[in-house]
């Protein structure tokens, strides 16, 4: 082989060298980006559950008072209409 040949074999393993990582690199990057995502994604959902469950307590909270304002309103009506007997 003569020295012409032996710097065509370089070249053309460092083309297939470069044909082969630069798709590898990329993917590389595309995978770390989406994992990024998807922790973040991940925080805000849990952010977002802990908001909920804290916004059902207070609707719970304040329904079961409204309950108990009706139940004694409710009782007061009675009391009422049965003292005009």
């Amino acid at each position: 082989m003569t020295e012409w040949g032996v710097v065509g074999v370089i070249i053309a393993l460092v083309g297939l060298g470069a044909v082969i990582v630069k798709p590898i690199v990329s993917l590389t990057r595309a995978i770390t980006t989406l994992t990024c995502t998807v922790d973040s994604l991940r925080a805000d959902m849990q952010e977002l559950t802990t908001k909920n469950t804290e916004s059902h307590a207070r609707l719970w909270k304040h329904n079961d008072k409204q309950d108990e304002q009706l139940k004694n309103h409710e009782g007061r009506i009675v009391r009422l209409e049965s003292k005009g007997e």
